[in-house]
């Protein structure tokens, strides 16, 4: 039986594309060809018409009012909090925010609601233009979010939440089936799970859905649940990814408990390792950078939930230290009620410039750097970067055209510049995942948006409602301490 040929398309004289290749090279009147999810070639317009010939492709797109770049890559996102947006205060601290409103609203998060939340959460991120993410886990089956995921047509990393330590004192609000929830009876029973959770989910939707080992990380979770994760990472072939480090009172917690700060707890026993992608790592010393860069250890870094949280991230942070040193930043958006939004675009106009301000050096991070975080390092990140994160020959066709005849973009010179400091997702035109517009014309393609907004205000004022989340809610906490 003859081989179907898979459909070929060509999107010429582009203004530009971005391609954040090795060398950043910028091309100006250029050209994709695209052969079923690839890349098969791209370059000026002159150039790919010339390797053409007289081989005619399926679909010629005219790009002449387009503007390309590689698909952005959210490094950390909880898609199980989607249905949560502007329900936690705003004046509130990580551990405070953790313990008593995410911990009790997470609980009340049934399959049906996780459901609704990802494909809400997902088809915001491709309006966005994300094509693929990094979840912490599911609160329920990571199936749940594997299969939405897979349905809307996005590419990304699920996993199961997982954590083993329960605190001392059950802090009013907490229930028994809530712990039972959020809490395995040891780590030997949560790296089961997760185990079983890889072996079935991992390479699920022809190899676009993954499954890794992740935990919640930090206080919830022993030190070898932590360093057992990401050695059952590296053994299944693999990554993992947890909370560490995220704000000063964790560090200091764990000073006093443990007498070092939490990196250098998880290295000196051997946790570290290049298939592990740190969530936040804000409370990070000089000698923590240099244990990082030798581990081939990466970093989330995000920003929004940094500023919303008062994390500390250019009191106390060391992201441009990182990259100086050679540490693997990307960019997370994180969940909507840590950051307020899934715009990883929004993460990388902030980081582009949180350094410059606070440091008072304007040679910090910047515009060519930020987009590098949000879509190349993203991939390198999630071991994925021989496949996404830069438009470049055999790659996935995983981009975003951006429609250039726009306020936003009226006039412009520099393309990196006006993307980063100019425009926003408010100008995007079409996401495209495997070779396949799924944001396009307004609308994601393969959903419908309108009933599924009715259906997530519906769950989203039922969850609040079920886990008793209100203004008798501490605003303080001593748990774990």
């Amino acid at each position: 039986m003859q081989a179907v040929q898979a459909k070929t398309i060509l999107i010429e004289h582009l203004q530009f594309a971005i391609t954040v290749n090795q060398a950043d090279q910028v091309l100006g009147d250029a050209a994709l060809l695209i052969r079923g999810d690839r890349i098969v070639d791209i370059g000026t317009t002159a150039e790919v018409g010339d390797r053409l010939g007289t081989t005619a492709p399926s679909e010629v797109i005219d790009g002449r009012n387009y503007g390309a770049m590689p698909g952005f890559v959210d490094t950390h996102v909880h898609l199980s909090e989607t249905l949560s947006r502007a329900v936690f205060p705003d004046v509130i601290a990580t551990r405070t925010w953790v313990f008593h409103w995410a911990k009790p609203y997470y609980a009340h998060v049934n399959e049906a609601d996780e459901e609704v939340s990802v494909l809400l959460g997902t088809a915001e991120m491709l309006r966005n233009g994300t094509t693929c993410f990094l979840d912490m886990g599911a609160q329920n089956d990571a199936g749940v979010t594997a299969k939405a995921a897979a349905q809307i047509g996005i590419r990304g990393i699920v996993g199961r939440h997982a954590a083993d330590r329960r605190p001392e004192e059950i802090p009013e609000g907490w229930s028994e089936e809530m712990m039972d929830h959020h809490f395995f009876p040891n780590h030997q029973a949560a790296l089961a799970a997760l185990e079983e959770s890889v072996l079935k989910w991992n390479g699920y939707a022809e190899g676009r859905i993954r499954c890794w080992v992740n935990i919640e990380g930090k206080e919830p979770c022993s030190l070898e649940l932590h360093v057992g994760a990401r050695e059952l990472a590296e053994r299944l072939g693999v990554g993992t990814t947890y909370h560490i480090a995220t704000s000063i009172e964790e560090a200091q917690v764990s000073q006093r408990k443990y007498g070092k700060w939490p990196i250098s707890r998880i290295a000196e026993n051997g946790g570290l390792g290049s298939n592990l992608v740190l969530a936040h790592a804000v409370a990070v010393s000089d000698s923590e950078v240099e244990l990082l860069a030798k581990s081939g250890t990466s970093v989330a870094f995000c920003p929004s939930t940094s500023l919303k949280l008062a994390k500390g991230a250019t009191a106390i942070g060391k992201y441009p230290e990182m990259i100086k040193a050679g540490v693997k930043v990307s960019l997370g958006t994180d969940g909507v009620s840590a950051s307020g939004n899934l715009n990883l675009h929004r993460q990388a106009y902030l980081v582009a410039g949180l350094f410059k301000d606070a440091r008072l050096d304007a040679t910090l991070i910047g515009a060519q750097a930020a987009i590098r975080m949000a879509t190349i390092d993203g991939a390198r990140a999630l071991n994925w970067d021989d496949e996404i994160g830069s438009l470049e020959v055999g790659k996935k066709a995983d981009f975003i055209l951006f429609d250039l005849d726009h306020h936003e973009w009226t006039p412009f010179s520099d393309p990196v510049q006006a993307l980063v400091w100019s425009a926003s997702p408010a100008s995007i035109s079409q996401t495209w995942v495997d070779g396949k517009p799924i944001f396009q014309d307004g609308k994601i393609q393969t959903i419908d948006e309108n009933s599924l907004r009715i259906e997530a205000r519906k769950r989203a004022s039922e969850i609040v409602l079920r886990s008793g989340l209100g203004s008798w809610v501490p605003v303080t906490t001593t748990l774990y301490d």
